[in-house]
Formats: C-alpha cells, sequence, structure tokens
C-alpha cells in the first residue's frame, strides 16, 4: 500500500457514497483527504501503520482509523462492503466528460448501464435521451465524451503520474545491485500525457534486477522478464519497461531512451558529420584515426559534438540542436524560482479549501504571496461570485492579510469573458481587485475567428491582467475550442497581457508548443495552478516542467518575481508594463 493507492480509495469511496445519495459534507471529507494524504510531505503509510496521524488537518478520527487499516492489512472493510453495492466497472463512466454521480445513478437504475460498452450501446439506440434531465444532445455529448476516452485509452496525465514515478525510482535506488537509475521517454520530456514509462538502471546484474522489478507493489502483471529487460502492467494501468545497463553504457542509453525520436535522429547525423557513430551503446568512430572519447554522464556526449548540454524538456527537434550548436540556448526556469503564484479558488465558489487553508499552504511552501480568484457570476454552477460577495471577500482577504507578518495576498477573480468579449464585472468593481484572470467557460462551440475576436476583446480591457486557459482543452476528455493562438499571442503582446500556463494536469495551457513564440514576442507567462484545494497548490511543479518545455526563462515568468515586484508591476496601467 502505497499513498497513490491509500488516496485512491478514498476518493473511490467519495464517488460512491455520490451514487447512493450520501450527505455532501461526508463525500467532501472522504475527497479532502485524499488530496491531503497525495500533498503531505511526511510518510503519509508510515503515520497511519504506527496510529499517528494525529492534529492533521483534513483528516479527522474517521478517516485516520480508515487510513490506519489500509496501511496495516492493505485492505478497507467499509470500502469493500460499498464495492459491493456496485458492478466494478461502473467507475469507467465517471471518466466520461460530462457524467457526473446524478447522470451515473440515472443510467444505473434506470437502463442497467454498468459499464461503458452498455453505456455507448444505450446512447447509439437513443435511450438515453428518453431519461428525464438528458435528451438528444447530452447523448451526443455523451458519444463524444466515450469517442475521446477511446481515443486516448493508453494515455495518461503527466500531472498524474508523478507520484508513482518518483516511487518506483526510490525502490531502485534502494536496491544493493544497481548503481545508477532514471526514469527516461516522454515522462522525463515533460509531455502533457504520457503512453508509458520507461526506466533505465546501471547494474552488473540485470536478470537480478528484472526479477526483483517485476516483484514491486506497484506491478499489476508481468508481461516479460529477461536478462536486460522487464515489462510489466501497472496496477493504474500503465504499460511500465525496465532496461538494465552496464555502467559504462548508462549515458547512452539514457540520452536515447528519452527521445524524442526526431531529436536522436539529428543528434545521429551530427556525430556522423564529426566522425562518430551514436546509439543506446556508446559513441564510436568510424575511423581508426580517431579516438574512441570518455564519457562518464549525458553531458559529454553533447559536449564531445560541440553543443551545449540540452535539458530533456527541450528534446524535440524544434531548433534545440541549431541553439545548443551556436551556444545560444536558455538557462529554463525552475521550481525554486517561483515567488507566489495566482489562479486560485476557495470555498468561496468551488474551492474545497478556505482562504485561510490555501493561504497557510501556499506558505508552507514557502512562497511569498498567493492570488486568489474564485469565479465570477456568470459561473453559477461554480457558485460564482456576485459584486457583493466579491467585494466582502476583498475586505476579508485585507483582514486577514494584517495577521500573516508580510506574506502578501492578493485578491483577484476569475472574471468570465461574455459572449461579445466584455467581462463579467462593471469596470468599477474589477478597478477594486489586485488583478484579474479572464476566462472563457461557455459558448465554446464559436468558429475560430469570432472566439478569437471574443478574447481578443476582453484582453483589451485595462483590468484584465492575464489570460486564464487558453483554449479551454481538457487534456484526454475535451478538444480545445478553435482559437488563432498566434493572434492571442499578438494581441497579449499588445495590450501587455499576461497569458497564463495553467498546469493543472488536465490543462496545462496554454500548450507548450506556443510558448517560445509568446517568449520571442514580449508575454510574460504565469504559471498557475487552478487550485481547487491546498494540495492541488503543488501542481506548481510540473507547470515548471512545462514552462521548461516551452524553452522559459526566469525572466519570461510573472510569479519569479517577488511580492515588492508584484505590487509594482500591477500598480502600473497595462501599457506601462
Amino acid at each position: 500500500m502505497n499513498r497513490e493507492e491509500m488516496a485512491g480509495v478514498l476518493d473511490k469511496i467519495a464517488l460512491l457514497m455520490e451514487l447512493k445519495g450520501e450527505n455532501p459534507f461526508k463525500v467532501r471529507a472522504y475527497r479532502q483527504g485524499a488530496e491531503v494524504v497525495l500533498a503531505m510531505e511526511e510518510d503519509v503509510v508510515e503515520l497511519a501503520k504506527n496510529d499517528t496521524l494525529n492534529g492533521i488537518k483534513g483528516i479527522g478520527e474517521a478517516l485516520r482509523d480508515k487510513l490506519g487499516e489500509l496501511a496495516k492489512t492493505g485492505k478497507l472493510e467499509f470500502y469493500e462492503k460499498l464495492k459491493e453495492e456496485f458492478p466494478p466497472t461502473i467507475f469507467d463512466l465517471f471518466e466520461v466528460q460530462g457524467l457526473g454521480p446524478k447522470k451515473i445513478k440515472a443510467l444505473y437504475e434506470e437502463l442497467g448501464v454498468v459499464s461503458l460498452e452498455k453505456l455507448k450501446a444505450a446512447c447509439l439506440e437513443g435511450r438515453v435521451a428518453t431519461l428525464a434531465g438528458f435528451g438528444e444532445k447530452t447523448q451526443s455529448k455523451i458519444l463524444e465524451g466515450i469517442a475521446a476516452n477511446e481515443k486516448f485509452a493508453d494515455r495518461f496525465l503527466l500531472g498524474k503520474t508523478g507520484i508513482v514515478v518518483e516511487s518506483i525510482l526510490e525502490m531502485l535506488r534502494m536496491h544493493p545491485e544497481i548503481s545508477r537509475v532514471a526514469v527516461a521517454g516522454s515522462y522525463r520530456r515533460a509531455k502533457e500525457t504520457v503512453g508509458d514509462l520507461d526506466f533505465l538502471v546501471a547494474t552488473k546484474e540485470g536478470a537480478l534486477v528484472c526479477e526483483d522489478f517485476t516483484t514491486l507493489p506497484e506491478v499489476e502483471s508481468v508481461i516479460a522478464c529477461g536478462e536486460t529487460k522487464a515489462s510489466v502492467r501497472l496496477k493504474n494501468g500503465m504499460h511500465c519497461d525496465l532496461r538494465a545497463v552496464k555502467n559504462a553504457e548508462f549515458p547512452f542509453a539514457l540520452q536515447y531512451f528519452t527521445g524524442s525520436k526526431e531529436h536522436n535522429v539529428a543528434l545521429r547525423s551530427l556525430a556522423l558529420k564529426k566522425g562518430w557513430s551514436l546509439n543506446e551503446y556508446g559513441l564510436n568512430p568510424i575511423s581508426d584515426k580517431i579516438e574512441r572519447p570518455s564519457v562518464e554522464d549525458e553531458k559529454d556526449i553533447y559536449q564531445l559534438l560541440g553543443l551545449q548540454y540540452i535539458e530533456p524538456e527541450l528534446r524535440e527537434n524544434r531548433g534545440e540542436i541549431e541553439a545548443a550548436a551556436e551556444k545560444q540556448l536558455p538557462r529554463l526556469v525552475e521550481l525554486m524560482n517561483l515567488r507566489g503564484t495566482f489562479h486560485n479558488h476557495t470555498t468561496a465558489s468551488d474551492g474545497k479549501d478556505s482562504l485561510e487553508g490555501m493561504v497557510e499552504e501556499a506558505m508552507d511552501l514557502g512562497l511569498q504571496y498567493l492570488g486568489i480568484s474564485d469565479h465570477s457570476k456568470s459561473s453559477f454552477w461554480a457558485n460564482g461570485l456576485n459584486e457583493e460577495r466579491l467585494l466582502a471577500q476583498i475586505a476579508e482577504i485585507r483582514n486577514l492579510e494584517k495577521s500573516l507578518n508580510g506574506f502578501r495576498i492578493f485578491s483577484g477573480n476569475e472574471v468570465d469573458i461574455l459572449k461579445d468579449g466584455s467581462l463579467d464585472f462593471s469596470d468599477d468593481i474589477l478597478a477594486q481587485l489586485d488583478f484579474c484572470v479572464a476566462s472563457v467557460h461557455n459558448l465554446m462551440n464559436m468558429d475560430e475567428a469570432t472566439m478569437t475576436a471574443r478574447i481578443c476583446r476582453a484582453m483589451e480591457n485595462e483590468h484584465v491582467t492575464m489570460l486564464g486557459h487558453l483554449t479551454g482543452r481538457l487534456l484526454m476528455k475535451r478538444e480545445p475550442y478553435a482559437v488563432d493562438h498566434a493572434k492571442i499571442i499578438d494581441c497579449a503582446a499588445a495590450t501587455r497581457t499576461v497569458i497564463e500556463l495553467n498546469c493543472s494536469p488536465m490543462r496545462m495551457d496554454m500548450d507548450w508548443r506556443w510558448w517560445k513564440r509568446a517568449r520571442d514576442k514580449g508575454v510574460l507567462c504565469s504559471i498557475n495552478p487552478d487550485a481547487h484545494s491546498r494540495a492541488q497548490l503543488h501542481y506548481l511543479g510540473q507547470g515548471v516542467r512545462i514552462a521548461r518545455k516551452g524553452w522559459l526563462r526566469k525572466e519570461d515568468v510573472l510569479n519569479t518575481r517577488s511580492a515588492q515586484e508584484i505590487e509594482a508591476f500591477l500598480s502600473k496601467p497595462k501599457a506601462e508594463r
């Protein structure tokens, strides 16, 4: 039992309790407990096993006892009995965009839908449209969601794989026969979605290490196991490979298996021009006149080819090799550079934690400031704030700030961009905020030109500090709405509007492929977690990885600035920023 599995059990309990129509406060307690488990720096499994989970906010007595049972036995009787009330495939229905517990309950009780297969059949037969509260439009949307799930069936969100990756790395590092270990592939390159996981180890005992790898707690089933490679299926459904190489081969294998394929092809071509043959086993001279080089780590390979070291996130053959040859690669932003963040929600709208709780977590993370931006009134589904509630929140923030010994809370709002590009609040109201995140939350089926004009008009407003989740995409769930990225970036540059990198695992929006253009146009990025709970503030780490993939430097990211610098920035008219 690890922390990810422990949190997963609590999440599934919450889902099943929602299906049963249980008290929403009980449901929230389990969901919040899952987030606390994932966010804790301590070894939560050991604490639970030793009955020392005391005084932790978000984990009450009942949850503490259940976590203890999970840690000690690997099972929870309460959860097992709850599962017996529903078919196991019912969880798959929650993966379909637009389906919540109420709709799933209706589908289950009235149509006997217990799996994605039966849901698809019911939609194709037109039976779903006949249910109260559904209709043809909802039925069509469900079919679109199922199609999206099928399209991305073997993909996983980058932001949801970190815990299992770190857990496996930690166990491999403890193996007495392993001298070096790394994760490679698309995870190391920080792709927003990951197909599988590739681990690499240096060892003299390949067969033994491969066999031991297949017995790790995360492993569900073994696909293959040999002397230098093992393939397994993890409990979370991911395919995972381990490759065992000699210590001398490790740098070459790490470079090769990190990829991308296009980067590797270009690198091998360059090596040939310089008289070398580069592959996953070594860098070998193609002439007897050239001496075999000494390579200790991956950086030596790039140096021998006359290149700056190319960080893994940049290896997509998008100009990084040419820039490295000219010694023009940027020094990329790092997590330690962040001083604060914006776009965070509280219980005032649809967040799970209070203002005080969010601030406390931000301070624990070592940040200097936190921006609060709950939803505006048009997002009624998210309990959006009207003018009166927003002004009351500003006062609450100012009052709380007095007791924080210099920690700064910036009052903001995630203001809906309306159909014509106007905003959900008047300029008089917006002027009372420290900052404003403007986002599209409805009418997402506009054509590209109309949507682009809508967003650009919003950015022209003096009070709009930054643009939220540019395309509205939900990775592996919902396609982005049509928008002209180039025009949006140009408008942001002209209006001095910041564009956020929304690093919620399901968004990672604006897409990394556009950040270099934005940077070169002088557009600032704000790495924002879109946090709806304390735990989600930790999304910042993956956000930095995506920013690095977009070639961003410290100076390109607004929230690397100190609280005092942010105050000065926000106090200026947009044209002077």
